[in-house]
């Protein structure tokens, strides 16, 4: 199951690494671009509707699936073929509920092997009847009411293919972490602006090698560390 919003840069690929699963569902929120049109070459379980945020946008074309079980998939991701091929062999057999993928993560066309971007293990498949998206506002995960097992096949994650692209995206995720901050913890004094960002780029940079990433793993750093400051700043903007 895949979500879209104007991702026709993306999604033909992504479709394409999907091919053989028993179904492709997509839910898209009236993209304006051609991404409906290729979703229907290769699929044609696809529905539109409003966008009401990621984690009930997710919820909602998981709830289509027809199979008992799902795997989500974004649309700057791509299944790996020795990935298919596990999960072909494992639901098979298995007495697990879901399992977490190992995704290799791309920033600006390189893999970052350090900096805690992998093995990024993510829970994406999991039994219909056992999972459900958990409703918040940004980072939104799958929690699985049972057994939850690993996967080695990996997928492969192209996000950020330049600096702008983070910097756009970072802008729209942190007005969203910063409703997600409010709604736990209220609003952030100055020492989570001054400290937070800080730590942010220490833990990436070197307490995660980071380093060894070069120049990649320096500017991932920096921009999270300026994420982290904006989400604060957002929080305490709100008031």
């Amino acid at each position: 199951m895949i979500v879209t919003y104007n991702e026709e840069s993306n999604i033909e690929d992504a479709l394409r690494s999907a091919a053989g699963f028993d179904e492709i569902v997509v839910v898209d929120s009236f993209s304006t671009d051609r991404t409906v049109e290729i979703c229907r070459m290769h699929t044609n379980r696809v529905y539109q509707h409003q966008w009401p945020g990621y984690a009930k946008q997710k919820q909602r074309a998981a709830d289509y699936a027809a199979n008992p079980w799902v795997l989500i998939l974004d649309a700057d991701e791509r299944i790996t073929a020795e990935l298919r091929q596990e999960i072909a062999e494992t639901i098979e057999r298995t007495e697990q509920d879901g399992f977490s993928v190992p995704r290799k993560n791309f920033f600006l066309g390189k893999w970052i092997r350090h900096s805690g971007w992998w093995p990024d293990n993510t829970l994406r498949l999991f039994r219909k009847e056992k999972g459900c998206l958990e409703d918040r506002e940004v980072h939104e995960k799958v929690v699985v009411n049972g057994s939850v097992g690993n996967l080695a096949g990996c997928m492969e994650h192209y996000t950020y293919r330049t600096i702008s692209d983070y910097i756009r995206k970072m802008d729209m995720y942190a007005a969203l972490a910063a409703r997600e901050i409010r709604k736990k913890s209220g609003r952030p004094g100055v020492e989570f602006l001054a400290i937070k960002p800080f730590f942010t780029f220490l833990k990436m940079y070197i307490l995660r090698l980071g380093f060894l990433d070069g120049m990649h793993g320096f500017i991932l750093a920096v921009l999270y560390s300026y994420y982290t400051f904006l989400k604060y700043a957002k929080a305490w903007e709100l008031e």
